[in-house]
């Protein structure tokens, strides 16, 4: 079950809240919390908790898929508790999660379900207009494109600015979107794509072939991981579109020591051609299991 709080309660709005409602209930609160203005500790917490609450809830489709799944809806974990054939055990220093299902294919091809970088949100609501007077300015803005495994595991960038050169230090788990404050600027980041991994907050996903003969009979197989390959147990019977959950293998928060969890979905592969005695042996398979 998500800890995160209701939407609807972070902004004071009911559930038949409007658009007008909700727009001037997200106003208040992201002037009153804005770290630029509030220099109480957890001000900036606060802000991004209000802004990803009217993200959602100012959105049609994601308003429409919150108010029937919760903070599910957003949580790319919540479609692997369940199914057939679930269960986990440990091997050595790894956990591993079996499940069958869920909607592991929609995140490949798009990049995910994260949420906007809050200071964005403030400023588009606003106009670009200065909402505390003479207190505020906005910032010059950079933009820095990495590697994806530059973002995760953190790197440094050099850029000039009016003659200087400056260098950016980016943290490990950064994202796209990222922003990086400055006195001076905001230095906000685009991460490349990567052709073998898929991002979703701090999980990361991957398809894995396996040839059938490892799926009946179980065995080992190498997959590919942020930290290089890794040796993984297949047990006998795993079924097509199995995900095995690795946890602690994913991209490290940005804010804390923990890390993610790898998710590997499971690509049984069939055999295109067949000799005359494969076919044999099949065929006596299937009566045997008749």
């Amino acid at each position: 079950m998500s800890n995160k709080r209701d939407y609807y309660e972070i902004l004071g709005v009911t559930r038949s809240a409007n658009e007008s409602e909700l727009k001037s209930a997200y106003r208040k609160l992201a002037l009153k919390w804005h770290p630029d203005r509030n220099k109480e500790p957890g001000a900036e917490a606060k802000f991004k908790e209000i802004n990803e609450a009217y993200e959602v809830l100012s959105n049609a489709d994601k308003k429409a898929k919150y108010d029937q799944f919760g903070h599910a809806a957003f949580d790319p974990s919540s479609g692997f508790g369940g199914g057939q054939g679930g269960g986990s055990y440990r091997s050595g220093p790894f956990t591993y999660t079996y499940s069958t299902g869920g909607g592991f294919e929609d995140l490949f091809g798009q990049q995910g379900q994260g949420f906007n970088d809050p200071f964005n949100v403030f400023e588009s609501f606003f106009g670009g207009q200065n909402p505390f007077g003479g207190q505020y300015r906005p910032k010059p803005h950079y933009s820095l494109t990495i590697e994806f495994m530059d973002a995760v595991n953190g790197t440094e960038k050099t850029f000039i600015h009016e003659g200087r050169q400056y260098t950016v230090k980016i943290p490990a788990g950064a994202d796209d979107g990222t922003r990086i404050r400055y006195n001076e600027f905001d230095v906000s980041l685009n991460v490349k794509p990567d052709k073998t991994f898929r991002r979703e907050g701090a999980d990361v996903f991957i398809y894995h072939e396996i040839p059938l003969t490892l799926a009946i009979l179980g065995g080992e197989t190498t997959i590919p991981t942020l930290e290089g390959d890794l040796t993984i147990k297949i047990r006998p019977g795993t079924q097509p579109s199995t995900t095995i959950r690795l946890s602690g293998k994913g991209i490290k928060h940005l804010r804390s020591s923990t890390r993610g969890d790898l998710y590997i979905k499971l690509k049984v592969m069939l055999p295109e051609k067949l000799s005359r005695r494969a076919k044999q042996l099949i065929q006596e398979l299937d009566v045997e299991l008749a």
